[in-house]
């Protein structure tokens, strides 16, 4: 329990009608979770309107209800805070009722389109390994030391955060490494947090579902960097015609790094394999076992920020050379007989998917068939639809079009949209199937003798949304069986 002006400290608020010294239980944006004494925060979201709910809140016990415009009908005992953002406001009440537990720790954010969960999650396997009590907020999990979590979205909701915050205080964890979103930076989930530090990856096309076009997509990422504060560092890469922009106003120190260009880290690839790669990072030689171009930007974004974070440069070299890639990251099984190699990988955005594909074009030898199964999901941004279509396509020997996540869409009107962008010359190359599992099967039985497999798009989900329900459905235990079943 907590009184509630205690928990109003920085929100800025336009009225108050009630008494602001009350005695609260637990903050709810959901008015179906609320209980006696709780806080209600009406807040206004794409699908639903909070403000609507401030009654069935009250009837259901809410003290407090936080709302940006106050309701005709005012009931007598209950306090009303109006503000002029009520996401906003949520946000600190939330890092003020758990005792702002960002500042009690070294907080740093990964925001970017691609490599945000790799480099978040390596970074909590790095500091683990070093010693060190870590956290990590992720895309596929919640790390609170070595007790684990599942993940609902990449950046959770304010009250969310700061809860495993708080836990992460009680156990001791020292750092704690957090996927930053683009809607969370847009819906203020990351506001009134204390960032030590915040890393940019890259910027490319994703999200324009809900973003209305590329540059604010690409200032609400700025953004993150604008709030951060004078103590905290700001990493940029700086082969990304973005990466300037992202420190053009932040009061943080700049740090830069890049393969091509000059900057405060560098890399140089010396060789590139389906093993792994072999860096030379600042003069030093480093072998990792991530694969491809855009992994050697994740570790020497790591090695980066484990310095700056005053990790010793040896140890962490030591350290990333025996650090695994992350699940559904280019995760790859070989068959025992045909030595059939298909790989799983996270690639959903047309950027990453071309990273995948020109990472494996620059390794094999030419002679093997690159056979991709790739879809795209339902319910999102469809003006990349064609962008995969034509990615995939050129850059395949082979494409299956199927179903990735359909949720509420026809899977087969989405196919039609990715078929959309296949270019003339390499219309031959492809094939649609729309059960996904069947793609997979026909993908295997369609690979000879050293040929390679890529399914694109799911990466670590063990699940296919349709029409609102998960099913399961894991790409790499599905194609290890029937790359097991050829084998016999």
């Amino acid at each position: 329990m907590i009184i509630l002006k205690d928990i109003l400290y920085r929100v800025r608020m336009e009225a108050v009608v009630g008494n602001t010294g009350v005695t609260v239980n637990n903050l709810h944006f959901d008015s179906r979770k609320v209980e006696l004494n709780d806080v209600f925060i009406a807040i206004r979201g794409s699908l639903s309107d909070g403000h609507q709910y401030i009654q069935k809140a009250i009837e259901k016990g809410a003290l407090v209800v936080i709302c940006e415009e106050l309701p005709e009908q005012i009931i007598n005992g209950v306090t009303y805070v109006q503000v002029d953002d009520s996401k906003k406001a949520l946000a600190y009440m939330a890092s003020n009722y758990f005792e702002n537990p960002s500042e009690k720790l070294k907080l740093v954010g990964v925001t970017g389109t691609n490599g945000k969960t790799t480099i978040a999650t390596l970074l909590y396997n790095l500091f683990t390994k070093a010693g060190f009590k870590v956290g990590l907020l992720s895309t596929v999990k919640v790390m609170v030391a070595d007790k684990e979590y599942s993940a609902i979205r990449t950046t959770p909701d304010s009250v969310t955060i700061n809860s495993y915050l708080k836990e992460m205080n009680d156990e001791g964890v020292e750092f704690c490494f957090m996927e930053v979103s683009s809607h969370g930076i847009a819906q203020h989930r990351t506001t009134a947090l204390e960032f030590a530090g915040g890393i940019f990856t890259n910027l490319s096309h994703d999200h324009l579902d809900y973003h209305k076009d590329f540059a604010e997509y690409r200032d609400v990422k700025k953004r993150f960097f604008d709030e951060l504060p004078v103590s905290s560092f700001a990493l940029t890469n700086v082969d990304d015609k973005n990466g300037e922009v992202m420190l053009q106003n932040t009061k943080a120190k700049k740090y830069t790094y890049a393969l091509k260009s000059y900057a405060d880290y560098q890399a140089q690839i010396l060789e590139n394999q389906f093993t792994g790669l072999l860096l030379k990072v600042n003069e030093q030689e480093v072998w990792s076992r991530l694969i491809g171009t855009f992994n050697a930007y994740n570790v020497l974004a790591i090695y980066a920020t484990a310095e700056l974070l005053g990790l010793e440069t040896l140890e962490s070299l030591k350290i990333i050379s025996e650090l695994n890639s992350v699940s559904g990251r280019f995760q790859y099984v070989v068959s025992d007989n045909e030595q059939i190699t298909a790989i799983v990988d996270y690639a959903h955005t047309p950027d990453a998917l071309k990273n995948v594909l020109e990472t494996i074009n620059a390794i094999r030898t030419k002679n093997e068939e690159l056979i991709t199964v790739v879809g795209c999901g339902g319910d999102r941004d469809k003006t990349k639809r064609p962008k995969m279509g034509h990615i995939a396509s050129a850059l395949s020997t082979k494409v299956i079009f199927t179903s990735d996540n359909p949720r509420t869409e026809d899977p087969e009107k989405i196919i039609e949209d990715v078929e959309a962008g296949v270019q003339p010359q390499n219309f031959k190359k492809t094939m649609s199937i729309t059960n996904r599992k069947q793609a997979i099967k026909t993908a295997c039985q369609l690979a000879g003798k050293n040929d390679i497999i890529l399914i694109a798009g799911k990466g670590h989900e063990t699940y296919q949304e349709v029409n609102g329900e998960r099913h399961d459905f894991d790409d790499l235990q599905i194609v290890k069986e029937f790359l097991k079943q050829q084998n016999k």
